[in-house]
């Protein structure tokens, strides 16, 4: 009898050692994964789901859906349905991320924010520009550069017209908190 309570103690050590190596290696696997994934996976894992909050420099708190996720930007629907398009770099934090990964099969844009800027300027869109200074100015993009754009001003309610440029200006994509069509 002794030897049967001595094998079942011996059992049970081995069973409650094999559990914690388990629990120990499922708990570094997931702490691996998690560090393979980077912000962009987890917006495209928020895209088209319930709001979040991002706060961006010189904005502040803007509360919205992800309609889409670039390698550089994200586009934020806020609210009443303004879409901003927000670079990466301007992002101080964002909530309401918490448990979302997104799928292997869903990957974000593959353009920058240069080539997103270049769609706003080809339609000719007038747009707010939103600066990390807190500054706003309106108006037309008339190029897109390596790591800037032009931005003629001029009021919402005019077309981009010679005689109703106020100034031309020339704005790096680091001094962009978000650009929303007016």
């Amino acid at each position: 009898m002794r030897w049967d309570r001595l094998f079942d103690d011996l059992e049970a050590q081995l069973s409650a050692d094999r559990d914690a190596e388990l629990v120990s290696e499922v708990a570094d696997r997931t702490r691996r994964e998690r560090a393979l994934v980077g912000l962009h996976e987890r917006l495209v894992a928020a895209r088209n789901g319930r709001g979040i909050c991002v706060s961006v420099v010189g904005l502040g708190g803007l509360q919205g859906a992800v309609l889409d996720v670039g390698s550089d930007w994200l586009l934020l629907r806020t609210e009443p349905e303004r879409d901003q398009l927000v670079p990466l770099a301007a992002v101080m934090w964002v909530s309401g991320l918490a448990g979302r990964i997104a799928p292997p099969s869903s990957v974000a844009r593959s353009f920058g924010f240069g080539s997103a800027v270049r769609v706003l300027s080809r339609d000719r869109a007038v747009v707010t520009l939103s600066g990390v200074d807190g500054g706003r100015h309106t108006g037309t993009i008339d190029a897109v550069h390596a790591d800037a754009f032009d931005l003629a001003v001029h009021a919402s309610d005019v077309p981009r017209r010679a005689a109703n440029v106020l100034d031309v200006r020339t704005v790096p994509f680091a001094a962009v908190a978000a650009v929303t069509r007016a």
